[in-house]
C-alpha cells in the first residue's frame, strides 16, 4: 500500500494554482517536498489532510480517500507538524500531554515523556515562554507519541540548531525502520533532505517538476565547471541550468551525465545544486 497518493489534483487561487499534481509516496519511505516560497508545498499538505478541498482530482492517505467520512479515523494514524506550533499559551508540557491523551485514542504517555526528556523540554514552563526551537520540539514529541504510521512535516526542523536537527533527523530515520511507517517532509534545508530522504519531489509554481529516488537523481546529474566556450560545445539537451562564475570568466552548469561525452570531468551534484539549477533553467 502507498502511504500517500495524489492523483491529478487541481486547486486554483487568485494568481496561483496547483496544476495536475500527481505524487505517490510508497509505504516505508521518506519523501522530501521541496520548492521555493509560494511553490505550493503547504497548500499540497493542506489538500492532503482535507483542510482544503481540491477543485479536481483525488487524495488518498494510508489507502483512504481524504474526502471520505472514513478519513476522520485515519487521522489517528497521521502525525502532523506544521511550520508553527499551536498550543494554548498558558499550558506547560505536562498539561499538553493530558490534553493530547484526551484527543488521541492511542496516546502513549510514556513515549511522550521520553521525548520530553530527550529534547530537554521543561515540564512546568508555559508554552508562551518557549523559544521557536522548543515549540517545534514539543510539536514533534506530540506527533510521535500517538503511534502514527505516517508523519507529515511542514518545515518541522526550522528553528532548530544544527545539533538538535541532527538528533531529530535520526529520530525520523528510526521511525521509518518500521516497514509500515512513512514520512512526507517539506523543508528549505536541502542538506537535511539529502541525508534523510528516499525520494525528492520538486514543486515549482504549482507544478510538480519531478518526483524521483534521491540516489537516482544524484546519479543522473553532475555539475560542469569550465568556460562558456566549453559549455557551448555540449548538446543543448545536456544542459539543465547554468550560472556565471563571477570573477573567473567561467560558468557552472547542471548537466545530464548520459548526454555529455564520456570522460568529461564533472563535479558531484547535491540535491541543492539540482533544485537551484532547475529553477534557473525554468526562468530562462
Amino acid at each position: 500500500m502507498n502511504a500517500i497518493e495524489l492523483n491529478h489534483i487541481h486547486k486554483s487561487f487568485p494568481g496561483f494554482a496547483i496544476q495536475d499534481l500527481c505524487l505517490t509516496v510508497p509505504s516505508g519511505t521518506i519523501c522530501g517536498l521541496v520548492g521555493e516560497n509560494g511553490a505550493g508545498k503547504s497548500t499540497t499538505i493542506r489538500l492532503l489532510m482535507n483542510a482544503l478541498r481540491p477543485d479536481g482530482g483525488a487524495a488518498r492517505v494510508l489507502g483512504v480517500d481524504a474526502s471520505s467520512p472514513e478519513f476522520r479515523d485515519v487521522k489517528e494514524d497521521v502525525g502532523v507538524v506544521l511550520d508553527e506550533a499551536y498550543y494554548p499559551e498558558t499550558l506547560n508540557t505536562l498539561q499538553v500531554g493530558k490534553v493530547m491523551a484526551g484527543t488521541y485514542k492511542r496516546w502513549d504517555q510514556g513515549t511522550y515523556e521520553r521525548y520530553l526528556r530527550r529534547f530537554d523540554l521543561p515540564e512546568k514552563k508555559q508554552f508562551k515562554d518557549f523559544s521557536r526551537g522548543m515549540k517545534m520540539k514539543l510539536a514533534i514529541a506530540v506527533a510521535l507519541s500517538h503511534q502514527p504510521k505516517l508523519l507529515i512535516l511542514d518545515e518541522a526542523t526550522s528553528g532548530l540548531d544544527p545539533i538538535v536537527r541532527d538528533e531529530v533527523l535520526e529520530i525520523f530515520i528510526e521511525f521509518t525502520r518500521e516497514e509500515d511507517h512513512s514520512i512526507l517532509i517539506s523543508s528549505h534545508i536541502l542538506s537535511d533532505l539529502e541525508k534523510l530522504c528516499d525520494y525528492i519531489a520538486f514543486l515549482h509554481q504549482g507544478r510538480l517538476l519531478f518526483c524521483d529516488e534521491k540516489d537516482r537523481l544524484l546519479e543522473t546529474y553532475g555539475v560542469f565547471a569550465g568556460t562558456a566556450e566549453q559549455l557551448e560545445s555540449l548538446r543543448e539537451e545536456a544542459i539543465v541550468g547554468r550560472e556565471e562564475t563571477h570573477g573567473y570568466g567561467g560558468v557552472r552548469a547542471l548537466v545530464r551525465r548520459d548526454e555529455v561525452p564520456a570522460g568529461l570531468e564533472l563535479e558531484r551534484a547535491s540535491v541543492e545544486d539540482i533544485i537551484l539549477f532547475m529553477v534557473k533553467g525554468a526562468r530562462k
